[in-house]
């Protein structure tokens, strides 16, 4: 989990960096879109092969290689003098989030006690509010003695720091091996004709696509407001926190026994009425405090979508299928919303002119994502998860 943690600090170190970086290299808002997505560009194309991958070399070594190329992108990132050069140095650090993303959550199965799996993937689900807490508080605060090129280079070398404890903590899985590729290729295909896996990606994309977004553009829109770059940096971190906290509560309750259904419906639900609260209206300065808590509500409340998909989508592999090719099918569905969200954004913000008119988008995602729980549940998938 701490691994998840640092492979998502190279998403989110970018987003405070935003201000900085445009006024050095000179881009505009919707290209800002475009990098703060462009991570996910990797994992929108390479979720199935990276799980091929883990059948023939195992999901331990992949998960390494994933995490060495997070360094490799972060230190040539470190070097960038425009914009398109940081554009292809980002791509290969999303091929990096992408392994360690879609490998994590199958060594949490292969460690946890049966008894405490919902617990451990409420906690690994948590990674990313982790990551976007860390990454962008620290970040603003960094920003303020070193230019950022130095703080990527930074980022390089505290990656390097899980991977001796992997080697030493986590116990290495049998990969099928080179002879055994056809017989994973077709897991993989049985598993990627599954509509289940499929509509439950989908829900992971329709919550990924408003999160990613707003949480993405927070230091920006608090700029704007007049805060300082360690204020903003900090309130923002504190948002992304907040998703953290809410994956932990959810996992608690899943082991409780609480439907995931349920988690679903009020998840999407909340996030609906909280985005509506945050954009909509016009607050002064001295009452951005309430907009403060509706957003960190929505990130809160949203993180019992990625909780209980994470949970349900590697039971929903179906019979001759594979457990880490259903992850990483998910995975390349929740990445196109990562990818488009800041983007669509972005692009409604410059469209009408500010960023009241927002919520139109998270709104409307989250009413697709209850259809397709709606869907999803006709289907008879396992909300309930055998270990409650």
């Amino acid at each position: 989990m701490a691994s998840g943690v640092v492979a998502g600090l190279h998403i989110w170190k970018l987003s405070p960096a935003l201000t900085v970086i445009r006024e050095e290299l000179g881009f505009s808002l919707i290209f800002s879109g475009v990098l703060l997505g462009v991570v996910q560009v990797a994992g929108m194309v390479g979720g199935l092969a990276v799980s091929l991958l883990s059948e023939v070399i195992s999901q331990r070594r992949t998960f390494i290689i994933g995490l060495l190329l997070l360094v490799i992108g972060s230190g040539l990132g470190a070097f960038s003098s425009n914009a398109f050069m940081l554009l292809a140095t980002r791509i290969i650090e999303g091929a990096g989030v992408i392994m360690a993303t879609v490998m994590g959550p199958g060594l949490v199965r292969l460690h946890a006690p049966l008894k405490n799996m919902n617990k451990a993937v409420g906690w690994w689900a948590a990674y990313m509010g982790m990551a976007t807490f860390i990454g962008v508080f620290s970040t603003a605060l960094a920003l303020q003695h070193l230019p950022w090129h130095i703080w990527w280079a930074v980022l390089a070398g505290v990656t390097l720091l899980p991977i001796p404890l992997i080697l030493k903590f986590v116990a290495a899985d049998t990969p099928s091996g080179s002879s055994a590729v056809r017989m994973a290729a077709s897991r993989i295909a049985v598993t990627a004709r599954s509509g289940r896996v499929w509509v439950s990606g989908l829900i992971f994309g329709c919550y990924t696509v408003q999160w990613m977004a707003v949480v993405g553009f927070l230091p920006t829109i608090y700029a704007e407001f007049g805060l300082s770059a360690v204020a903003g940096g900090l309130a923002s971190a504190v948002v992304g926190g907040l998703n953290a906290v809410g994956a932990i509560i959810c996992g608690t309750l899943m082991h409780r026994g609480l439907n995931g259904r349920t988690l679903l419906f009020a998840g999407f639900g909340l996030m609906a009425i909280t985005s509506v609260l945050t954009f909509a209206f016009d607050y002064p300065t001295h009452l951005l405090w309430i907009q403060m808590l509706f957003v960190g509500l929505f990130s809160l409340s949203g993180a019992a979508i990625p909780t209980t998909v994470t949970r349900i989508v590697v039971d929903l592999a179906p019979p001759g299928g594979s457990a880490p090719a259903a992850m990483g099918l998910a995975q390349q569905i929740f990445n196109i919303g990562n990818f488009t969200g800041p983007m669509l954004l972005a692009a409604m913000a410059s469209w009408t002119g500010g960023w009241n008119s927002t919520w139109w988008m998270t709104v409307a995602f989250a009413l697709l994502g209850i259809s397709l729980t709606m869907v999803l549940s006709r289907k008879n998938s396992p909300f309930i998860p055998e270990s409650s």
